[in-house]
């Protein structure tokens, strides 16, 4: 269960559910790239002011991946998601150019856009199951 925390003029939590699809759904998230991701939105998060609550990609398809998010209130959504897209972008096609070569040729990873629902009270459990639960049917 997630417990308010406080921020500078504030109090609480803005847990929002988020997912970010692969550019044309390739299947390109491998637990290696799923790894790395996990890593990447846990700092990039932290230097929002924000935290990463969970994050799963769905290895039965690989081609989206799930997070769980508490939002700081002094950054928009999508000024957040702005940052972790490109980013993660950036890096994974940096270092995982080999695997990816054969699926993007512009310097594309994640498609245009991306999925949210804002979660709270008894719902945040539900959720934590059903993101740690992606890929398994």
């Amino acid at each position: 269960m997630v417990k308010p925390k406080p921020h500078n003029h504030s109090f609480g939590y803005n847990a929002v559910h988020i997912v970010f699809v692969t550019k044309y759904r390739h299947k390109v998230i491998t637990e290696p790239v799923e790894k790395r991701l996990i890593e990447m939105f846990t700092k990039l998060c932290a230097t929002q002011d924000s935290e990463l609550l969970e994050c799963k990609a769905d290895l039965g398809k690989l081609d989206h991946i799930h997070l769980l998010v508490d939002l700081a209130p002094r950054i928009s959504l999508g000024k957040l998601t702005n940052i972790l897209k490109t980013i993660s972008s950036r890096e994974i096609r940096k270092e995982f150019a080999a695997e990816l070569k054969p699926y993007y040729w512009k310097p594309l990873f994640w498609k245009q856009g991306y999925g949210y629902t804002s979660a709270g009270g008894a719902a945040i459990d539900v959720l934590v199951r059903y993101i740690e639960n992606q890929g398994y049917d």
